[in-house]
């Protein structure tokens, strides 16, 4: 029996067996993954020594905790081929948006011990979030075991099911706001006549420094903020042309914008 199964070998599969193995919560044996792709897993195996199968039902029988970590559109397809695999002793772990416990006991026709979680890819250099929401069936100390697994590659928090299209919103779309960001201050560093790498590590470092800060101090951004922002100053000037633009505003748009697409998933 392998202690965690993995159907899909996907970028958050690949984060997961890389704070896994990097942690030493689990051999690399204990780890067992399927996949479409026989390249994938190859990479798998060659990168973090797990164990490998192209067969779905097997990773359904032979795991204590099993991620279906496919793509949305693909869990109902995989749900059909191993539903009478999974045994109610098991905890079954989504990271699918839009996919709520309820829907999964439907799939599945009979309530087992579901846990609803949703990374961000983060999760790749160590660093991602998770929520978690638990089904009525999970145990305490079986809650535990799955908050140690997402701890290996980041932070894990446990949500209420309902906040799961604002965790979403706020973390699991969030990077890519965030690269637009660094890429808009990279284009503007390069127009003031700094070359692009430079840039790039600049404003990187600044968006890394400045997340620390909040992490870390425990100050409200807005506080932050006012401490950068000097009177008659140059960064109050930067923060007067963001708000004439409506930069607040879009971003809260747009975490609208990707809840409303969540719920509808």
């Amino acid at each position: 029996m392998k202690k965690i199964g993995f159907i899909g070998c996907g970028n958050m599969a690949k984060a997961m067996f890389g704070g896994i193995v990097g942690e030493k919560l689990m051999a690399p044996e204990e780890i067992l993954a399927s996949n479409r792709s026989r390249g994938a897993l190859d990479y798998a195996k060659e990168t973090w020594g797990i164990s490998v199968t192209g067969d779905n039902r097997q990773v359904a029988r032979e795991s204590e905790i099993l991620v279906l970590a496919v793509k949305p559109q693909f869990y109902s397809q995989v749900i059909a081929e191993i539903r009478e695999d999974v045994r109610e002793d098991q905890i079954v772990m989504s990271i699918a948006p839009g996919k709520t416990l309820k829907w999964f006991e439907e799939q599945f026709g009979r309530k087992l011990k579901f846990v609803r979680c949703n990374p961000n890819t983060p999760a790749l250099v160590g660093e991602g979030i998770t929520s978690v929401s638990p089904g009525e069936l999970v145990t305490e100390e079986e809650l535990s075991r799955v908050m140690e697994v997402l701890g290996s590659f980041g932070r894990a928090s446990v949500m209420p099911e309902t906040m799961s299209e604002a965790v979403i919103a706020v973390s699991g779309s969030a990077p890519a706001y965030v690269f637009m960001f660094l890429e808009a201050m990279a284009d503007g560093a390069v127009s003031l006549g700094m070359p692009r790498k430079q840039a790039y590590e600049f404003a990187s470092q600044a968006v890394l420094g400045a997340a620390k800060m909040v992490q870390e101090t425990g100050l409200h951004p807005g506080e932050l903020k006012d401490m950068v922002c000097s009177p008659g100053g140059t960064t109050i000037q930067a923060v007067r042309v963001l708000e004439e633009r409506g930069m607040r505003s879009a971003v809260i748009e747009a975490m609208t914008a990707c809840a409303d697409k969540a719920r509808g998933m």
